[in-house]
């Protein structure tokens, strides 16, 4: 089970007008028709702890809406009551989905897959099964039908096994192949804030404002977190985008579940 990362070179030394610069990003938004809707999206939950506790906070603070993506076997009992004991039930401000079943890398070689091609359709359906059945045994009711694959990534396979065991939707990255199957629907990440892969601090710092900027110049923009990754300069660069975001008119701020309905 993995639970933290590295942190991205973005975090660990960005510069002072960073702050400014998501200004600059966030003000024209407002000219780009009807406005944008807008989810954000926490993966690998499961384990809780001081950064889920604070990530939590924020939001709340903030009065606006998070999924939370979680991996079904790392979740027992126990971590379950100390989850909600932070977040509380909040139908309105939080959203809980499945992510994958352990999190676990089946890909002999390549990008990391967790339902890929390396693995008979059969085991794949198990495990999505598996999956829901435990994380609705703990959650119940709020538990959304919808499945976040671990890497953004699924095989075709994965796609009609969802379809035929009754989600309702699913999310990856923005461009995910293939195509998701009719009725189920894909909400992409279109933001990446965590897992930058710029081995220097400021081709992340660029990279991301620029995704920022096209993200919310969509209709519909989905902005991923990994709060494990997460350092001090990570949290105040949210805590500005949010306060950012619940300001501009033409921002409707929504978890999943609102967009499934």
């Amino acid at each position: 089970m993995t639970t933290r990362g590295k942190i991205s070179p973005l975090w660990l030394n960005p510069p002072a007008a960073m702050g400014d610069e998501l200004r600059r990003c966030l003000e024209p938004i407002g000219s780009y028709g009807s406005g944008c809707t807008i989810f954000f999206r926490t993966d690998d939950v499961a384990v809780p702890g001081y950064q889920f506790a604070r990530l939590v906070d924020l939001f709340r603070r903030h009065r606006v809406p998070l999924t939370f993506a979680v991996v079904p076997a790392w979740l027992t009992a126990r971590r379950w009551r100390t989850l909600l004991e932070i977040s509380g039930r909040d139908p309105v401000l939080w959203g809980w989905a499945q992510h994958g079943w352990r999190h676990r890398n089946h890909a002999p070689q390549g990008k990391k897959e967790e339902f890929g091609p390396a693995r008979s359709f059969g085991a794949k359906r198990r495990d999505l099964l598996h999956g829901f059945e435990r994380l609705s045994s703990f959650l119940g009711e709020e538990l959304l039908p919808i499945f976040v694959p671990p890497w953004n990534r699924c095989d075709e396979e994965t796609l009609t096994a969802l379809r035929d065991l009754g989600f309702k939707a699913l999310s990856r990255s923005l461009g995910a192949r293939p195509a998701a199957p009719p009725g189920v629907p894909d909400y992409p990440v279109t933001v990446d804030l965590h897992t930058r892969k710029e081995a220097k601090g400021e081709a992340g710092r660029l990279a991301l404002l620029k995704e920022l900027s096209e993200g919310l110049s969509r209709p519909l923009c989905g902005i991923m977190l990994h709060h494990q990754r997460m350092n001090e300069a990570a949290f105040a660069f949210l805590d500005l985008l949010l306060q950012g975001l619940t300001r501009w008119r033409g921002a409707r701020l929504v978890h999943l579940g609102n967009l499934v309905g």
